[in-house]
């Protein structure tokens, strides 16, 4: 490819080039293009358009963190001395695995559709990054018509309140009542979950308050459901939490799976199905509902979307020896 195919002008006139210069500080575009100074980045792009048959959709990332206990949080146990020459062999990173936080967004016509709305607005610059990326694509949050949860934990259903008050006032809330009756029952189980106990008062508490607030809102789904007019397909997979759910996006000849969080690992959770996070809340039920799901999907060769594989979590599941491998999709700049 000659070097002048890839040029500035060229790169700026893509989408998501275009997109990817919301990220800049506060020095502006055009002074720097007239300096000829180099910019600093707050954040690489963050925002990435594509398409689902008629449908436009974007991937908007919502944090870049890591999970510093690493292997420590995948099981089984005897197994993580696999799992980190898995890693070597592949030549990931020491240490921490990252989080990747990725929010689907839809439009058809008059419809935005929100699945899973992130972290919210916090502190912490590094995360919740989801309303910078819905002002980058020009949908403010009265636009979004549908906001649907794949389960309550804290960087999925955070999002969705900011400062006691919905945060999206036009919105239809949807989840399946497994998930919210979860939450609200006396004394969530988390007896099989290997997480660290200690937050779970705060978690709860921070979940029952969020259903509280959605409930005028809140609209019960059923496994199976299909939804505006066949674009959004609900299908129940448990073990993550009990009322975990993926959303099966169809537009004409065109598929995408929303995997939410049967992986939380590029690597990891695709070689061998049966390993599991401390953060499910039924390790064995996770792992058999991930063998159906990676099965299907490979079998299927579906395109797949994945909330915290790297952004911007799109690509396919391909049978690998006994296992599985996660196989991004190559970018396109242009929608």
């Amino acid at each position: 490819m000659a070097s002048d195919s890839v040029s500035r002008r060229g790169f700026l006139t893509t989408s998501a080039g275009a997109l990817a210069l919301s990220s800049l500080g506060a020095k502006s575009v055009s002074a720097a293009a007239a300096s000829g100074e180099p910019v600093a980045l707050d954040r690489g792009p963050f925002v990435y358009p594509f398409r689902i048959g008629e449908v436009e959709a974007w991937s908007i990332s919502d944090a870049s963190l890591s999970l510093n206990q690493g292997l420590g949080l995948m099981w089984p146990e005897e197994q993580r001395p696999v799992m980190q020459e898995l890693m070597q062999a592949h030549g990931e990173p020491e240490g921490g695995i990252p989080l990747y936080v990725n929010v689907l967004i839809l439009r058809r016509g008059h419809e935005v559709l929100l699945f899973d709305a992130g972290f919210g607005a916090r502190e912490n610059p590094r995360m919740g990054w989801l309303q910078a990326g819905l002002a980058t694509i020009g949908i403010t949050p009265d636009q979004v018509t549908a906001g649907f949860l794949s389960h309550a934990h804290g960087d999925h259903i955070d999002g969705f309140i900011q400062d006691g008050q919905i945060m999206f006032p036009n919105a239809a809330f949807y989840v399946l009542p497994a998930e919210r009756d979860f939450w609200r029952s006396p004394e969530p189980d988390f007896s099989e979950s290997k997480r660290n106990k200690k937050p779970l008062p705060n978690m709860i508490a921070s979940a029952r308050d969020k259903f509280d607030i959605l409930e005028p809102v809140t609209q019960l789904l059923r496994d199976g459901d299909e939804l505006f007019g066949g674009l959004v397909h609900v299908e129940a997979a448990p073990g993550h939490t009990a009322g975990h759910c993926c959303f099966r996006i169809r537009s004409g000849e065109d598929e995408l799976l929303h995997l939410m969080d049967l992986a939380h690992h590029h690597l990891l959770m695709f070689a061998d199905p049966s390993w599991t996070i401390a953060f499910d809340h039924h390790p064995a039920q996770a792992a058999e509902t991930r063998q159906k799901f990676w099965e299907q999907a490979a079998h299927g060769r579906t395109r797949c979307f994945g909330f915290h594989l790297p952004w911007p979590g799109i690509g396919k599941i391909v049978a690998d020896g006994s296992g599985y491998r996660w196989w991004p999709e190559a970018w396109q700049w242009t929608t």
